[in-house]
């Protein structure tokens, strides 16, 4: 018998899993690891991310779990962006995004000004110069600089500075690399195997580590289909066989659902009872910029994202803009000006909530990053 469920439903159950209903996560590890890490390409954009899902945010938590408790790592990551991850399962997430090797490709290589052998340079020559535990974490200067050093290739200098780190990236998938405390306003980068505790000796297995990130996603976004889990991960592009394999492995765990508009979803079968009894949400929130809510799911979801919207919640260059949901779905996006917020609604939302969400935001943004440095 097929289990239906409305969408109101799953996007309740999604506010509820992801700590948005309740803001009641213990602390910043507990949220990435439900959410399945968090973008923190703009840094402002994870701290509010994780401080409206805490019972007691605390604009310390993030620094403190990165750089003094090593609980969480920051790298590279799905979809070639920079996130937040619980340092124990980075291992996991490296193996299974090295299943897609796009810097092996020739066009991947002709757009980015380097040969083949330059890229197996690079990736030969970044472990080493990360090794030296003596010089600690180097800055992008001194990794381009050791990086020459190694290889000799004194043109790698200008591929390796420019643009948003496209030719680390692949140690970052390679779990080669991550990034390492900043100094003096400056980013590092470290090997995790120096910097995290407990980093296995050898990675873990790709079918064993897919299985688990597809079992999280679900556990947080799902359910969903196999093609939503790729574009969240690779962007649409995973091998095929791969990702038909790790859904295959996890078939026992899963069951299927339909949606009220016709769709056919996974469940883990765990979470069944949850989906079926929990009630359509009527709350109103407001979620930051390149929010996981948002983020892992489709663009064109319209239960979620009205295509009338769609448009100014995914804009141009991939930004996504902080938006208003309500009774799950998204109403309108905000934004911070001159230390209040505007609101832009193309829905109608409950006066008396929206008022509770906006001042809950504007008390939440005195937790801005203190002078963090970008990417």
């Amino acid at each position: 018998m097929t289990t239906t469920l409305t969408w109101p439903q799953i996007l309740a159950w999604r506010l509820h899993r992801q700590f948005v209903s309740g803001a009641d996560a213990p602390d910043v590890v507990t949220v990435a690891r439900r959410l399945c890490g968090v973008q923190t390409q703009v840094a402002s954009s994870a701290q509010l991310a994780v401080a409206v899902r805490s019972a007691e945010p605390d604009p310390d938590e993030i620094d403190r779990a990165l750089w003094t408790d090593r609980t969480l790592a920051k790298t590279w990551i799905m979809r070639g962006t920079l996130h937040l991850v619980p340092a124990d399962e980075l291992a996991a997430y490296c193996a299974a995004l090295g299943t897609l090797r796009f810097w092996e490709k020739g066009s991947w290589q002709r757009g980015h000004g380097v040969t083949a052998a330059e890229i197996a340079a690079i990736t030969e020559a970044v472990p080493q110069a990360l090794a030296d535990g003596a010089r600690g974490p180097l800055t992008r200067e001194e990794l381009v600089d050791a990086v020459v050093a190694v290889t000799g290739d004194a043109h790698l200098r200008e591929a390796l500075t420019s643009g948003w780190g496209a030719l680390l990236k692949p140690l970052s998938r390679l779990g080669e690399l991550c990034y390492g405390p900043p100094r003096e306003g400056k980013v590092t980068f470290t090997a995790p195997r120096a910097w995290i505790p407990g980093w296995p000796s050898e990675p873990p297995a790709f079918e064993e580590a897919g299985v688990r990130v597809v079992r999280s996603f679900l556990g947080a976004h799902g359910p969903a289909t196999p093609e939503m889990f790729d574009t969240w991960l690779f962007g649409g592009v995973a091998r095929k066989a791969v990702l038909k394999g790790w859904f295959r492995d996890l078939a026992p765990e899963l069951t299927e659902v339909e949606t009220d508009d016709g769709m056919t979803l996974l469940a883990l079968t765990e979470h069944l009872d949850d989906l079926a009894s929990i009630r359509p949400s009527t709350e109103v929130h407001l979620l930051p910029g390149f929010d996981q809510y948002i983020l892992a799911a489709p663009r064109a979801l319209a239960p979620l994202i009205p295509p009338p919207l769609k448009p100014k919640v995914s804009r141009q260059a991939g930004w996504i803009s902080p938006v208003v949901v309500h009774e799950g779905r998204v109403a309108g996006v905000w934004a911070a000006r001159n230390g209040d917020i505007t609101l832009d609604l193309a829905a109608p939302v409950p006066q008396g909530p929206l008022e509770e969400a906006v001042d809950r935001m504007r008390s939440l943004l005195r937790f801005q990053p203190r002078g963090l440095p970008g990417s």
